[in-house]
């Protein structure tokens, strides 16, 4: 390891998890970092506890006996016990992540979400599995919540990471000052591109903000020779028809044969993060089927393949 990493140490970053050998992120063997905070609010959002900038305390309601041990350490009052005994969550107040309710619980029914490392702690935890990326071609990815929210810590760890000779990647919504981007782009060797609809007003409707700035990063980013891989979540009888389809490739088109564009990925829904709604006493707001069989994935494939752009179904 070389001897410069202090000096490339930007601040601390908060996140909300580590997730080691992850296989559809970017190429080859990689650990994602997850960073904590998100600008958009999209219903099916399937990482909930990285929305929101702060601590936040998950609850298990199955898993509590009702005990009140916890109640006795909040330092802020988060806990509390009905006249009838039960154990409920004040929401509004605020966690100072001081993890006593979580030790103190003896049913694992709490944890909080959230922790601050440094470019030191993570480089450290991310070195570990150098071997995998040597062998498989893989690296770093940094999602979240949104990366861009911490672009400045995100660009001194995508630093470190190169220096080290690591590959980095980061997966994005685009929704960030321009700068903002250009400032992590340095250090990053691709990035997952979100485009999760292409109408600005449906876009809105869909995720609490419009498009305008996400399309002219995008591209911004591979007018300036950085590589972009696009990324869809599909989601049936939202994103998923012929015409919708059809305006993406139309705006892709003029970049399909850029060296710098590296295909499509398709990202069909599921309800893998539904259950993490409640233990955040959150409304999961994606209402309906919105899966997508594997015959429908083929014709969307097919529709994509007749532009000739490189695709693939990522399943979870």
């Amino acid at each position: 390891m070389s001897n410069n990493k202090a000096a490339i140490t930007e601040g601390k970053g908060f996140i909300f998890n580590i997730q080691k050998y992850n296989m559809y992120d970017g190429p080859g063997i990689r650990t994602m970092v997850f960073f904590k905070g998100c600008p958009l609010r999209c219903k099916w959002c399937s990482n909930p506890e990285g929305l929101e900038g702060k601590y936040q305390v998950m609850f298990k309601s199955s898993s509590c006996t009702d005990c009140g041990a916890c109640v006795s350490v909040c330092p802020v009052g988060i806990h509390s016990m009905t006249e009838g005994g039960k154990h409920v969550i004040n929401r509004s107040i605020d966690c100072l992540g001081c993890h006593r309710c979580q030790k103190a619980c003896t049913q694992a029914a709490l944890s909080i979400v959230g922790e601050t490392k440094t470019v030191d702690e993570l480089l450290e935890i991310i070195e570990e599995d150098e071997a995998f990326y040597d062998i498989s071609g893989g690296g770093v990815t940094l999602g979240g919540g949104e990366v861009m929210m911490q672009s400045k810590f995100a660009a001194s760890l995508l630093k470190a990471c190169k220096g080290e000779g690591i590959n980095t990647a980061i997966e994005t919504c685009g929704y960030a000052k321009l700068e903002s981007m250009l400032q992590v782009a340095e250090f990053t060797d691709l990035f997952l591109y979100d485009l999760k609809h292409i109408d600005s007003l449906r876009h809105h409707q869909l995720t609490g903000v419009s498009n305008e700035q996400i399309l002219e990063n995008l591209k911004e980013l591979l007018d300036r020779g950085y590589n972009v891989q696009i990324r869809m979540p599909l989601l049936k009888g939202v994103n998923d028809c012929q015409d919708e389809m059809k305006k993406v490739l139309d705006f892709l088109m003029p970049y399909r044969d850029y060296k710098n564009f590296k295909g499509i990925d398709l990202l069909p829904y599921h309800k893998l993060g539904v259950n993490k709604y409640k233990q955040l006493g959150m409304v999961y707001e994606a209402e309906g089927e919105f899966q997508l069989s594997n015959d429908e994935l083929a014709i969307i494939e097919g529709w994509i393949k007749e532009y000739d752009f490189p695709v693939s179904v990522i399943r979870h």
